[in-house]
């Protein structure tokens, strides 16, 4: 019996500048003509001038349209079987809700989806999950990978600073992640796949390279390069069938730090970027010095710096994140690990900075 499975990729990838306009084309080429729209709100004031054009151009009927403030399944479900029965396609526009939301409903409905970002904070938009509230709670609910990934540089570009720096936070952290999982694996906890692995480290090789001269920041090549390699962790995901390439030990404590915080919690990639480099440390993971290089040179560390983490409330966070989930094993499982987080962070010069 065979133990290969299929897995499905994105059929459809364009990243540029002005490919929001050239969406009705792209629908059209694949005999897609009835779309239901999905917007993170305040959103569609920026791109509906470009997207309508093309949909006018191409004779694309928009069949439903909603705004998306909330994540809860149940109001997913109910607003998945309003949609039309000879809908072709959904399409979501905008940042994390709007996408997760959107991309559930065709999982749903199984209709294909296409995720259009207006910013690259997470590796969301091109994963096979999706962050909902189910009973009350933020959880990562079994979804599809989508269709395609329309990602328009010239709206990501404009997107505020912190989401930049964010997904290069949520990209770095699959260095604590990979780490995580295979000696989840040597433990016998856990299964793993050689392929996902190669794929998830390719697509950090990538992104060191592009993060190694600093004039190359937020340029059109970089946002490239970035958009690429979010693309290959959620790709690596699929192959997975589960998170394990892309989420380990730092993000169990940005869980935690999200139901900790006095405050709004920090951006989730911001939350990621910083833990990884901890655990990093935590796992004498041999790439620790090259986060930590990566996290300086890429301007990620200065970034945090200016709102620092909140030391208490992070301490707190790496104490209780081993419990944010059950049979789950990272580095944080480890006795000393709590010890020897406190030692870092009091004496590493980098946390110091975004640790106070």
């Amino acid at each position: 019996m065979s133990l290969n499975k299929e897995i499905s990729i994105p059929s459809l990838l364009k990243i540029g500048g002005g490919k929001l306009a050239k969406i009705g084309k792209y629908l059209y080429d694949r005999k897609y003509f009835k779309t239901a729209l999905f917007f993170s709100e305040g959103i569609e004031d920026i791109v509906a001038e470009k997207l309508y054009f093309g949909f006018k151009e191409y004779g694309i009927e928009i069949v439903r349209k909603d705004f998306i403030s909330d994540i809860n399944i149940e109001n997913v479900i109910h607003t998945a079987f309003k949609v039309p029965q000879d809908t072709d396609v959904l399409i979501g526009i905008g940042g994390g809700k709007s996408l997760d939301y959107s991309k559930y409903c065709a999982h749903v409905l199984k209709l294909p989806f296409i995720s259009v970002p207006t910013s690259v904070s997470n590796d969301g938009f091109c994963s096979p999950g999706a962050s909902l509230l189910v009973e009350g709670k933020r959880k990562s609910v079994k979804s599809s990978i989508p269709y395609g990934v329309v990602a328009d540089l010239d709206i990501i570009a404009s997107a505020p600073e912190e989401t930049f720096y964010s997904g290069i936070g949520d990209m770095i952290s699959k260095v604590s992640a990979l780490w995580d999982w295979k000696q989840a694996f040597n433990k016998k906890l856990s299964m793993h796949n050689d392929f996902a692995s190669m794929l998830a480290y390719n697509s950090l090789d990538s992104l060191y390279y592009a993060g190694a001269g600093k004039h190359f920041l937020q340029s059109d090549e970089f946002y490239s390069q970035l958009i690429n390699s979010l693309v290959l962790s959620g790709i690596s995901m699929e192959i997975a069938g589960s998170s394990r390439p892309a989420s380990g030990s730092e993000h169990l404590i940005s869980h935690a730090l999200d139901h900790l915080s006095a405050e709004k919690p920090k951006m989730h990639g911001l939350q990621v970027g910083t833990a990884a480099y901890l655990c990093a440390l935590l796992q004498n993971n041999e790439s620790a010095a090259d986060v930590k290089t990566f996290l300086a040179n890429t301007g990620f560390a200065g970034f945090v710096s200016k709102t620092p983490l909140n030391k208490s409330e992070f301490l707190k966070a790496v104490e209780e994140a081993p419990n944010v989930k059950e049979n789950y094993y990272t580095v944080l499982s480890e006795p000393d690990s709590f010890e020897n987080a406190v030692k870092y962070i009091e004496t590493d010069e980098l946390l110091k900075e975004m640790i106070k």
